[in-house]
């Protein structure tokens, strides 16, 4: 007699560097997505059928996760037990390396339960190097970790004075790019947190000397729009740099419009972490 499907929630962690994203590719792409990965070394346990990923919260090429979230469901041979949780993340792991993706930890879930839909909310975190006045000065570790603004220092009070202005129930429509989905979706968003606080580097404390200044931007909400914490960082920054006020932040939320954000601010995707799913 062959087992009903058992179904988990994994927590799962990823240097983005290399991949096209979180989300499925097709394999002859010269670059692949993390979901390629995850199916392919869970495949190497042998489940009946087919195991898909439902991925929780899509990255983009190049954007890193601290901790996504995914559920899937896995049949096993007739005669099998399902796999405890210790067993599915060491099995998985093992398929994974040597790719920089790690299982974090596993849940048995019930069938009603959905990684992307029954997440309470999602938490972002944007690393900021301040005092580089060029991009051959970011120390070798962090590279492709963080973002490096030309001209060195940024006005920190006035970015979080800025910040405040992005609290709350907003239409972010000036704060998303285009894509296949937008016409589809509502652009309200409620962000929960937008913070800006001092971080520190990957052994900044050797180079301390350099006067290199690390910075978190977190910023929390159920969900968020295609692109829109690299829009709201690349504002902010902006703001640091002098090229818009504080207050101009209120009148890009007011505009309501994608064409009316400003050319080139977006935030590129190296700085930016999914830091946790909340559930």
């Amino acid at each position: 007699m062959v087992s009903p499907p058992t179904r988990y929630l994994v927590f799962f962690q990823y240097f983005g560097t290399k991949y096209s994203g979180v989300m499925e590719t097709s394999n002859d792409q010269s670059m692949i997505g993390v979901q390629n990965y995850l199916e392919k070394a869970v495949q190497n346990l042998k489940p009946v059928v087919p195991v898909k990923f439902h991925i929780s919260s899509r990255t983009d090429a190049g954007v890193h996760a601290l901790c996504n979230s995914a559920h899937l469901d896995i049949q096993r041979a007739p005669g099998k037990p399902p796999f405890n949780e210790k067993q599915l993340v060491y099995g998985l792991n093992y398929n994974l390396k040597p790719e920089p993706i790690r299982i974090l930890n596993a849940y048995r879930v019930t069938d009603s339960f959905h990684a992307r839909f029954s997440a309470l909310s999602r938490t972002y975190v944007y690393r900021l190097l301040m005092g580089c006045t060029h991009y051959s000065e970011i120390p070798v570790f962090e590279r492709d970790l963080c973002w490096a603004p030309a001209g060195g220092y940024l006005n920190v009070p006035a970015m979080q004075d800025a910040a405040q202005f992005l609290l709350g129930t907003h239409d972010f429509s000036t704060f998303r790019s285009l894509n296949s989905e937008t016409r589809f979706q509502s652009p309200v968003r409620t962000i929960l947190q937008a913070d800006i606080r001092p971080s520190s580097g990957f052994l900044s404390h050797h180079y301390e000397h350099r006067g290199l200044e690390f910075w978190e931007l977190t910023f929390r909400s159920r969900a968020f729009l295609y692109r829109q914490v690299r829009r709201m960082v690349g504002a902010l920054v902006a703001v640091g740099q002098g090229k818009l006020t504080p207050h101009h932040i209120k009148e890009l939320l007011e505009i309501k419009d994608a064409r009316a954000f400003p050319p080139n601010a977006m935030a590129p995707p190296s700085g930016l972490f999914l830091k946790s799913v909340e559930y």
